[in-house]
């Protein structure tokens, strides 16, 4: 009976972004993810090849194609998406990093202090948070709308990596720490030179998942003016009334992103785990 409890208490339910991606000894041409990201890619292909009017128009006005088939990077939705993503990701990092040391700080006033970050971010939406910053904010200080959004975006997934970065240092074996210590070092150069280099290894994976899902969360920033993929998609569609084709393109460029970068997250984790295994 105590086995049983032992075995059912190591036992989790993890759900990311990833559950689509086949087993590394999945074989089967017919896989989940397959079907999505090969469908998805066929869809974007042969939607507009057999539809010209008004797929191949939407797809050209969205990514950033003029009618000659010239990108404009000014104009390219799917440039300000990235652009957004990539600037939110590499604050929230920062700020997360922060806020995972606080949250493991001696410091009862910085501990307290990120703590009290952590669930009053985690605790409103982003949506709110979005327009918190660009509109009610405006009341002191104008921020331009890709600014807000960046920023907005940062403070609230800093949360909850600092909540990753947390976990991972407190998954370090306390030895590491007690062996650092008996070697001389303080336990802020301990943190830095041991700590935190192994920690990375371990956190990678779901601060991949948490930027996938910063990537389907920027389409809110379209309600701020920023020229992202969804926010082109309802310039077009307010211009030709092609509601249903124009968002339908912006879901198939959505899901192929999605399916891509979980696909890439599922090789790093598991190439992580087989360096593990022969280290």
């Amino acid at each position: 009976m105590a086995k049983i409890e032992e075995k059912q208490s190591k036992q989790k339910i993890e759900i990311t972004d990833g559950v689509l991606i086949p087993a590394r000894d999945d074989s089967s041409i017919f896989s989940a993810w397959r079907i999505s990201f090969y469908g998805a890619i066929a869809a974007l292909v042969v939607l507009p090849f057999l539809s010209p009017e008004p797929y191949s128009h939407v797809l050209k006005f969205i990514i950033g194609f003029d009618e000659n088939w010239r990108f404009d990077i000014g104009n390219s939705g799917l440039v300000k998406t990235f652009e957004v993503t990539v600037l939110s990701i590499f604050f929230a990092l920062f700020i997360g990093l922060l806020v995972g040391l606080g949250r493991i700080s001696r410091i009862s006033f910085i501990n307290r202090l990120c703590t009290v970050y952590v669930e009053v971010i985690r605790g409103i939406p982003l949506l709110v948070q979005l327009f918190y910053i660009y509109y009610a904010l405006a009341k002191f200080v104008k921020i331009m709308d890709i600014s807000a959004a960046v920023i907005a975006m940062a403070i609230c997934y800093g949360a909850y990596i600092g909540e990753i970065f947390r976990a991972g240092i407190q998954s370090i074996p306390k030895g590491q720490m007690e062996a650092a210590l008996a070697l001389g070092m303080s336990r802020s150069q301990a943190i830095y030179r041991i700590i935190l280099p192994q920690t990375i290894k371990v956190v990678l994976p779901p601060i991949g998942n948490e930027f996938i899902a910063l990537l389907k969360d920027s389409s809110l920033v379209s309600i701020l003016a920023v020229s992202d993929l969804l926010r082109r998609g309802r310039e077009y569609a307010s211009t030709s009334f092609y509601y249903f084709e124009t968002y339908t393109m912006v879901a198939i460029i959505y899901l192929i992103l999605t399916l891509f970068f979980s696909r890439l997250v599922a090789i790093m984790e598991e190439r992580m785990k087989i360096n593990a295994n022969q280290s």
